[in-house]
């Protein structure tokens, strides 16, 4: 092991001991919920790892590895528990690259009697506790992009982040025709005669114009996506064309997916059935709804929670421009996600 990876290896724990003190002494409570569970969750683009497992009566159960700890700690907040943490490992069957690996490492807190803007303040709080705990000042720098991670962070609406960037108008032009060709007009390129939905042509506006310019100089929470993909996420009630979600960026590195929850089981269940559909349509394999998840939601007060990659916010502290640079036993070497990830963009 060469000595930058040791450093950063040595740096990663002191940040995770950091994160547990910054929750700790806010009086949460750390938690432990199971990898292995009957339903991994059903968000369309996800693949969990299947595992099948001997029950007592000698028949083999298909269980799967938890792409997120999401249900399980929701399951606690209906039984009464408060302000929650978790520090774990997750599992999700993509393709390895310069910012994703098949095992990494999630924090997820959740609040009860809280929307998703206190769980900006939290992010806030935590970016600014890391940075003097660390860094002993509030200034980062990440592949030569200077980070100020002193509160506030900048606050930016998804729509407002599409006209800034994309030049394009998802108030307006807010079905997949209209989009088009306003995303056209403005110079982005599609296959003559193929077909996009709304979201096919929203993240590739996404992710070209918007995406790389968040996070900089300063952490940007971008806030109130369409509906449509709210997820686990309530509606706004004064708007309900957004959803109450937000992400956190830093020096245009996805860090957390955040909502304010959903917590009317109705609801949520025609989420679920609707995303199963889609799903089979995107031949990805079909997972059963989690009945005891539903049933929780039923007995939950308003509540907000969030995960954030662990892996990747340790990238950033350490200057490292691959995921693997920062881990012990990584899927791939540090070179060769790179080389992966360059070939992966001149695809796009």
């Amino acid at each position: 092991m060469d000595e930058k990876r040791k450093n950063n290896l040595i740096l990663r724990g002191k940040i995770i001991q950091a994160i547990r003190r910054f929750f700790l002494e806010d009086g949460f409570v750390e938690i432990e919920t199971p990898c292995l569970v009957p339903s991994p969750g059903m968000e369309p683009h996800l693949v969990a790892l299947e595992v099948n497992i001997q029950a007592p009566d000698g028949e083999k159960r298909k269980r799967y590895l938890h792409t997120s700890p999401e249900y399980a700690m929701k399951k606690l907040l209906g039984e009464g528990w408060d302000k929650i943490f978790q520090i774990c490992r997750v599992f999700r069957d993509e393709e390895a690259s310069r910012t994703h690996q098949v095992e990494f490492t999630m924090l997820e807190w959740y609040r009860t009697h809280a929307d998703y803007r206190k769980i900006m303040e939290d992010c806030e709080g935590l970016l600014d506790f890391l940075s003097r705990e660390i860094l002993k000042g509030s200034e980062l720098t990440y592949q030569g992009k200077k980070i100020d991670l002193a509160p506030p962070a900048e606050r930016l609406s998804v729509a407002g982040a599409m006209q800034l960037y994309g030049k394009v108008d998802i108030e307006k032009h807010c079905d997949g025709t209209s989009l088009l060709e306003e995303a056209k007009a403005g110079g982005f390129r599609f296959d003559p005669g193929a077909y996009y939905s709304f979201d096919e042509i929203f993240f590739k506006i996404f992710l070209e114009a918007v995406e790389p310019r968040l996070g900089s100089p300063k952490p940007t929470i971008l806030y109130d996506y369409p509906a449509a993909m709210g997820a686990l996420a309530r509606l706004k009630p004064e708007n309900p064309s957004w959803a109450e979600r937000f992400e956190l960026y830093v020096a245009g590195l996805e860090l957390a997916n955040a909502f304010s929850e959903l917590i009317d089981p109705v609801e949520q269940r025609k989420r679920f059935e609707s995303e199963q559909r889609l799903r089979a349509v995107l031949q990805k394999p079909l997972y059963p709804i989690d009945e005891e998840l539903l049933t929780a939601l039923s007995r939950m007060p308003p509540s907000a929670g969030i995960a954030l990659g662990v892996d990747r916010l340790v990238m950033l502290f350490c200057d490292a421009p691959a995921i693997q640079d920062v881990l012990a036993f990584p899927l791939l070497p540090g070179p060769e996600a790179r080389d992966l990830h360059a070939e992966t963009m001149r695809r796009l």
